[in-house]
């Protein structure tokens, strides 16, 4: 891959990446450095890397480098986490997209990534296992238990009203 390869890779997978990671993590600022983590990986490796190969090579980059994130964030403990006081108010109209957001955010991490990956990037059952490592038949258990639970949260008339 030569730099002008990687600019069009830049400029064509820069927007799914950071929503595919932007969904997962639901932190602006973390995703945006996991994205570019990604792509300076891409780059320090651009002479390995095959051109056809160089989205599914940054959403496994990615993805591997936002679980080590989400690691390393659960080993250090932040004081303002226990000294924090909720003073939000519950909206009296919450609409369908907010409660797909909420029901997917409750998703164990595994099904949340293949959720995310074929219902909102596309992706294909074996590209989201060269993604997340798993194999194909893993890929759809995965997917059909996740949209199982979120059938069933959303189903609930107490989430909708």
């Amino acid at each position: 891959m030569n730099a002008a390869e990687f600019n069009l890779c830049v400029d064509n997978h820069a927007d799914g990446v950071y929503r595919f990671i932007l969904k997962s993590l639901g932190d602006k600022e973390l995703a945006r450095d996991v994205v570019q983590e990604a792509f300076t990986r891409l780059w320090e490796r651009h002479e390995e890397v095959n051109n056809e190969k160089a989205k599914s090579y940054l959403f496994t980059t990615a993805y591997h480098y936002m679980i080590d994130t989400i690691r390393k964030n659960k080993k250090q403990a932040k004081l303002e986490d226990y000294h924090t006081i909720d003073l939000s108010v519950e909206p009296s109209h919450v609409d369908l997209k907010e409660i797909l957001n909420q029901a997917v955010e409750k998703l164990p991490e595994i099904q949340k990534t293949v959720v995310l990956l074929r219902d909102y990037e596309g992706y294909s059952y074996e590209e989201i296992g060269q993604v997340t490592g798993l194999n194909e038949s893993q890929v759809k258990v995965y997917i059909y238990r996740a949209r199982l639970s979120l059938k069933n949260y959303i189903g609930c008339l107490q989430n909708v009203i």
